[in-house]
């Protein structure tokens, strides 16, 4: 493992933010168009609520939000909350990557964050973890061997170990109870982040996921909502809450 090694070059870390912001922006698109069955990659963009094409100055992410105070500049539609999110978590994602590594060990974490908070966003909203969105974090995973710490036999370790215990959780559920338990994108999930962190790290990444689960469901109880028992919550976005964390702790402090 490598400890705390500052960027070497100016500005490293602001320019890995607005990196992220402008990555963002198109991930966001893909949480807003995807669940809908529009494409993310064909057609020019356009508001939501009455489809008029938007102009440059109106994509700049963040900056145009904030502008046009969260609402279209033609018809007043809100504009969906998830792009500043997005941008905004994208940001402050490459950000501290910037400042928590050096070079590609940087690029690498900020892609990691980015990827873990667009599948967090289409989990916690729609229940949805896609598959290519997943494989991709595992290839980016698997690659970053060839940089960054962990080794590569610690990282398929991970992902072997992080797919089974999931998928050996739910088919175990699945028998007691007569029904499933959690989503199939799950095991797949925790695979693909074991690719990045090792199997070391997992157990305490589940730790910290259960955590916020609970703390999610503490939240929900607190704002008068209903809980029970067979409520679902979203594994993948709890899970997707820990890694990035998980991967600061293993650079920062070699841990």
């Amino acid at each position: 493992m490598i400890g705390y090694v500052p960027p070497t070059l100016p500005f490293f870390a602001p320019l890995l933010g607005l990196a992220g912001a402008i990555i963002g922006s198109f991930l966001a698109t893909i949480t807003v168009r995807w669940p809908e069955g529009r494409s993310v990659l064909r057609g020019r963009s356009t508001c939501d609520g009455c489809g008029r094409r938007l102009r440059a100055w109106q994509l700049v992410p963040l900056v145009s939000w904030i502008a046009s105070r969260g609402r279209c500049t033609a018809c007043g539609a809100r504009i969906d909350p998830r792009h500043p999110l997005i941008e905004g978590g994208c940001l402050v994602i490459g950000v501290i990557s910037g400042v928590a590594a050096p070079g590609m060990v940087a690029v690498a974490g900020a892609v990691f964050g980015w990827l873990l908070l667009t599948l967090a966003v289409l989990d916690a909203r729609d229940f949805w973890l896609p598959d290519p969105l997943v494989a991709a974090l595992a290839l980016t995973g698997a690659a970053g061997a060839a940089f960054a710490p962990p080794a590569l036999l610690d990282r398929i370790a991970g992902g072997l170990g992080g797919f089974l215990a999931l998928w050996l959780i739910a088919a175990a559920y699945r028998r007691v109870r007569g029904r499933d338990g959690l989503g199939g994108g799950d095991p797949k999930l925790l695979g693909a982040i074991g690719l990045w962190l090792g199997w070391r790290l997992l157990p305490a990444t589940l730790v910290i996921a259960g955590m916020a689960g609970i703390g999610w469901i503490v939240a929900r109880r607190l704002r008068g909502g209903a809980v029970a028992a067979d409520d679902m919550l979203p594994l993948g976005t709890l899970l997707a809450i820990a890694a990035y964390p998980a991967w600061l702790a293993m650079i920062i402090n070699g841990v």
